[in-house]
């Protein structure tokens, strides 16, 4: 089974209010990135942060660690609940195409998005390395950690990343 994880433990600082409950063509960001892997994944949770409806898993190990905290509680989390694999996504990217979803959905192995690292599939067995990674690496960045295990990076089309309250108004 792929767990959907969606990261949503930020600060939004730049966005100035709470990033995952804005809305976007009538629905919260949160809620559009749940929609989009829901049609790949057999479970889902939201990453730093309670949603309502939606299981929620704590940044790992502690918050504040950016989207590796998110990366590592999703994967800890599913290791627990015998999930094989987990489709990251950050709850500021509401038009993610499904074909890209889907052929990382498709993939065995590490795999991202080259220009937004955290949209990504990762298997769970990954999960101690990352802990190790996390507790010992000083930038805690997706992208040292994806180069750490060997995750294939992929070239995809922009998408919109959703950081401050214009890039919002841009988009809608």
């Amino acid at each position: 089974m792929i767990l959907g994880a969606v990261l949503a433990g930020g600060r939004a600082s730049r966005f100035g209010s709470d990033k995952g409950a804005a809305w976007f063509e009538g629905r919260a960001l949160i809620d559009h990135a749940l929609a989009a892997l829901a049609r790949h994944c057999g479970g889902l949770v939201v990453v730093g942060r309670e949603w309502p409806g939606v299981p929620s898993v704590p940044d790992r190990p502690t918050p504040d660690l950016g989207p590796l905290g998110g990366l590592a509680g999703a994967l800890h989390h599913a290791q627990v609940i015998g999930a094989g694999r987990v489709l990251t996504l950050g709850c500021d990217t509401p038009l993610v195409p499904d074909a890209l979803l889907a052929d990382l959905a498709a993939r065995d192995t590490p795999a991202f998005l080259e220009d937004l690292p955290v949209i990504g599939i990762w298997p769970a067995s990954l999960s101690p390395r990352l802990d190790a990674f996390v507790a010992t690496d000083p930038r805690r960045s997706v992208r040292g950690w994806a180069a750490r295990c060997g995750a294939e990076a992929l070239a995809a089309p922009p998408l919109p990343n959703i950081n401050t309250p214009a890039d919002l108004d841009r988009l809608g």
